[in-house]
């Protein structure tokens, strides 16, 4: 899926929160400025979570607690995590059922905080004319009903359309 500008990203992330519940991980990959925290604000924003998402960078993790109608999103950065060990030490499993979260840099490290995960790939592709950016995302859904969430989301997005 092709998004052309960062607004785009964050309504993707709006309608994607549609189709998410407590218990599910997704872990985003992408290189710097691919979009991953734009998504989660979009993600953020379609839970109905307090307060403004920023990327965790600095602090690691975050919890965004839900508003009145929404769930509660952690959002972790692991870019600067080597071992298991050291995302363990971040106590993220005790808030993952009751919780979306979403680990940006997480392959390799995340994947066992849940027994099923979406990992959402995000690269930044520039126009053949060198200019203009857009981002393409790739859904991979691993374990759990991430395929009959996705067909049903895909449905969704060509009917917005």
């Amino acid at each position: 899926m092709n998004l052309a500008t960062a607004a785009d990203t964050h309504e993707f992330g709006v309608r994607l929160a549609g189709a998410l519940r407590a218990g599910d991980l997704l872990i985003l990959t992408g290189p710097l400025g691919a979009g991953k925290t734009a998504l989660t604000q979009g993600i953020g924003a379609g839970l109905g979570v307090d307060g403004r998402i920023t990327s965790p960078t600095f602090v690691i993790a975050r919890t965004h607690r839900a508003g009145t109608a929404g769930l509660p999103l952690v959002h972790a950065d692991a870019y600067r995590l080597e071992t298991l060990d050291e995302l363990d030490d971040l106590d993220l499993d005790t808030d993952v059922a009751a919780s979306v979260t979403v680990v940006e840099w997480g392959a390799g490290l995340a994947e066992r905080l849940a027994e099923s995960h979406l990992e959402i790939a995000i690269e930044r592709r520039t126009g053949v004319d060198g200019a203009g950016e857009t981002r393409e995302l790739a859904l991979s859904g691993h374990g759990g009903d991430w395929a009959e969430r996705l067909a049903a989301l895909d449905a969704r997005q060509v009917a917005a359309v």
